[in-house]
């Protein structure tokens, strides 16, 4: 297959869409109100929906294999996503940040996920077509992903205390921190502090400053640290899909895009979907064995399996439906109470 480089109308198309999108989504929220799941139900379907509208421009403008690529990319992202906004909801419980301040703060985080993607794409794509034997190390890195979350067996006693976390400690040695949360302030100025330090001789503060960053912003930290963490394991697992950039990069800012929906669609159905997770876990593995499949067919010249780009998509897609469906089918049980 040809590669499907940088075609300028599809660049154009795609940031368009992306920088519309982020509009619309800071119109349609600029007033602080609580999300509901129903609000954050609809708002993840209009994300899928424009995820798959892209996939049919690529399959009408181009190929269809180009178009399943992408969309076993996204599909595989949002699959892992997954994993990435459960210790979200362990930073916000480290915090006592709820609500719609948790829509702020997840806003700002996928505006820098935007960035820090981009980046990671661009290095990983470039260190496979440099060096396909980069490949055997992106498979281990996914690899020991899928084995650090079998052996964690989903148990969520050993959740950090994320307001100890290193990006929090090294922002509290750089800038002074406002003990307490301000509405839904990232920072607050020296007067404001002095007024609230007035009506509250119990306020403490390690030292005196033009501005002050609040716990928000701490969170902010250790939301945007996590989720650079993150894309270490998933954009090594999108890249075994697709080498090509910029289908790598659009399958995941579109996945990123309806993060911040889908976290509290999935805080309310996180009790329910008890399987998804062992589902997240097999594609791990799949997706490490097709990353050594490829550097091996490269670097060596192995030729006896070929997974090609709508296997691929069939076995994402299959993987996460029975994950969906085996929830369902064999719920948790319910602990009686002593």
């Amino acid at each position: 297959m040809a590669h499907f480089g940088f075609p300028i109308e599809t660049i154009i198309i795609f940031f368009t869409v992306i920088g519309f999108s982020v509009f619309i989504d800071l119109f349609a929220h600029r007033h602080a109100k609580e999300i509901s799941v129903r609000d954050a139900s609809l708002w993840s379907c209009f994300w899928i929906g424009l995820a798959l509208a892209f996939y049919g421009y690529l399959w009408l403008r181009f190929e269809k294999n180009w178009a399943d690529l992408y969309l076993a990319g996204y599909a595989l992202e949002k699959s892992l996503s997954i994993d990435n906004l459960i210790v979200f909801m362990a930073i916000f419980a480290s915090f006592g940040i709820k609500g719609v301040l948790q829509h702020r703060i997840l806003y700002w985080g996928i505006i820098g996920a935007l960035v820090f993607r981009a980046i990671f794409v661009a290095v990983g794509t470039g260190l496979f077509a440099l060096a396909p034997w980069v490949g055997f190390i992106f498979a281990a890195i996914v690899a020991w992903s899928g084995w650090k979350m079998l052996t964690s067996g989903g148990d969520n006693e050993e959740i950090t205390d994320y307001s100890e976390h290193w990006s929090v400690k090294i922002t509290a040695r750089l800038m002074p921190v406002f003990p307490r949360l301000y509405a839904e302030h990232f920072f607050v100025n020296r007067a404001t502090v002095a007024d609230l330090a007035k009506s509250d001789p119990t306020l403490k503060l390690a030292k005196n400053a033009a501005i002050f960053a609040t716990p928000a912003f701490l969170c902010l930290m250790a939301i945007e640290t996590s989720d650079v963490m993150f894309a270490f394991d998933s954009v090594p697992a999108v890249i075994a899909v697709t080498q090509e950039p910029l289908l790598v990069y659009a399958a995941m800012i579109f996945a990123v895009l309806g993060l911040r929906s889908l976290y509290f669609v999935l805080a309310a159905m996180t009790k329910y979907l008890v399987h998804l997770e062992k589902a997240v876990i097999a594609l791990l593995f799949f997706i490490a064995a097709k990353l050594t499949l490829q550097s091996g067919e490269h670097v060596f010249g192995w030729d006896f399996l070929h997974i090609s780009p709508n296997v691929s998509l069939l076995i994402v897609l299959g993987t996460l439906a029975a994950g969906v469906i085996a929830s369902f089918i064999w719920p948790a049980k319910e602990e009686k109470a002593e």
